[in-house]
């Protein structure tokens, strides 16, 4: 393809620079030209015919030069330059016209074709006057992407042409996981914290250190109660206490083949990210020393213990690009490489497929020296697919066959669980909309009852 063709596609395509006829234009040519053609068979002379098409064809271009120029347009783009994964936000496009002139215009943003893109855009601008433009996206693969053209056509002053021109306006953008839970829990700890409909309290028994004075609740232990608190306020009051701080998490992101499994939302992968976002504000709020491992057939990240809420925002950049590898993971040197790097005890949350983890026998003699120094805990998404297999009613022989095979797969499961149990190494399946809750639940829990 010639350059010539090439430039002429990129206009239709609503892309490049240059001028484009308007389907008014085309309309009002054919049909001067129609009655035209018609009344020459009725003796008008060709030379009328073509006379009148010239001066047509030389008003509109009159009204071609009285359009503003490209000079006098000025485009400014407003986009957040961090997005939440399926979330959506609001961008802003000022259109600023310094002419005298006022036009209709259509805009096309650059986004990439992943983000939701609502375009064209249609808005008026007069004379001397600036106007703003307001449009919804969202981006549903997370990453870094470049937000750069800005593709514009707009009017004349009668609407026979259509002047185009692409402003380069780069942005860059950083599409990262949804927080959504990871702020419900900041907001609202107690509320947000529930693990099989039993609310999870700081500490038992006055252990730990001492937190603060609030109000006596129903289940609370009345050996905790202040009383020189209760009688100056005249309320019952009680002492709260907490797990001491400075322990040691490490959260294991498996970024193998299996966590690519679709889910009502995303994989596996992306719920295992906002559970893992979640697990590292409760413990960096709590005081706690927090450090991420994301892996497959090898180590991809690795962000080192630190304490302090600002260690949530290098754990979120240093994670917010993961995607899933088309291997398998490979456990045993992931453990092999915990050896070396924790030395200090610690919780070793590991976010993965529970199934796919019960058949790797050599990472059972991994664990098995790490449950010495650490603690281990797993936790998956559960599998509905197979549990809604097991649990129907075998109505005629294909049912029956499958649910026959589901509730061979959920034995063996609850076998090999039991095998690894036994060994100190403890596991969880959890819906996908309850893996953050049941993460952040367990870590308190463990911490709650001294496990650590």
């Amino acid at each position: 393809m010639t350059k010539l063709l090439k430039s002429l596609l990129g206009r239709l395509l609503f892309q490049g620079r240059g001028i484009v006829p308007t389907a008014k234009l085309m309309i009002a040519f054919s049909s001067i030209s129609f009655l035209l053609i018609v009344a020459s068979f009725f003796g008008i002379s060709w030379t009328w015919v073509l006379l009148i098409n010239g001066f047509f064809i030389a008003g509109s271009l009159v009204d071609l030069m009285l359009s503003p120029n490209k000079r006098q347009i000025h485009f400014q783009r407003t986009i957040p330059e961090e997005m939440e994964r399926n979330l959506t936000y609001h961008v802003e496009i000022s259109v600023v016209n310094e002419s005298s002139h006022r036009f209709h215009f259509r805009v096309v943003d650059g986004l990439p074709q992943s983000f939701l893109r609502p375009f064209p855009l249609i808005g008026q601008v007069n004379e001397q006057m600036q106007t703003v433009l307001l449009y919804e996206t969202k981006a549903p693969v997370r990453g870094s992407y470049i937000v750069d053209k800005l593709h514009v056509r707009y009017r004349s002053v009668l609407g026979l042409w259509e002047k185009q021109t692409t402003v380069s306006l780069e942005t860059k953008v950083k599409v990262i996981p949804d927080l959504t839970e990871t702020k419900q829990y900041l907001e609202n700890a107690q509320q947000f914290l529930k693990y099989e409909g039993v609310n999870i309290r700081r500490q038992k028994k006055g252990m730990g250190e001492f937190s603060k004075i609030r109000n006596y609740v129903v289940g609370d232990d009345p050996r905790m109660i202040n009383w020189r608190q209760t009688a100056k306020l005249q309320e019952v009051m009680t002492n709260e206490y907490e797990p001491e701080h400075g322990k040691y998490i490490t959260i294991l992101i498996d970024c193998g083949r299996m966590m690519g499994a679709e889910l009502k939302k995303g994989n596996r992968l992306e719920r295992a990210l906002e559970a893992a976002l979640t697990v590292a504000a409760a413990s960096l709020q709590k005081g706690d020393h927090v450090s991420v491992i994301a892996f497959s057939n090898k180590v991809k990240v690795y962000v080192p213990p630190a304490k302090g809420m600002a260690h949530l925002q290098t754990i979120l950049h240093a994670i917010y690009h993961l995607e899933v590898d088309a291997v398998e993971s490979n456990y045993a040197d992931i453990l092999h490489y915990i050896q070396t790097m924790q030395r200090k005890r610690s919780l070793l949350l590991l976010f993965s497929d529970v199934r796919t983890f019960l058949h790797e026998e050599s990472a059972l003699i991994y664990l098995s020296r790490l449950r010495r120094q650490h603690l281990f805990l797993m936790i998956g998404v559960e599998d509905r697919t197979l549990l809604e297999k097991a649990s129907q009613q075998p109505t005629h022989l294909h049912v029956t066959m499958a649910k026959s095979m589901a509730m061979q797969q959920l034995i063996i499961k609850k076998r090999e669980k039991n095998k690894w149990e036994k060994s100190g190494l403890h596991m969880l399946e959890a819906r996908e909309e309850q893996l953050a809750v049941t993460a952040v639940s367990s870590y308190i829990d463990i911490m709650n009852r001294g496990l650590l």
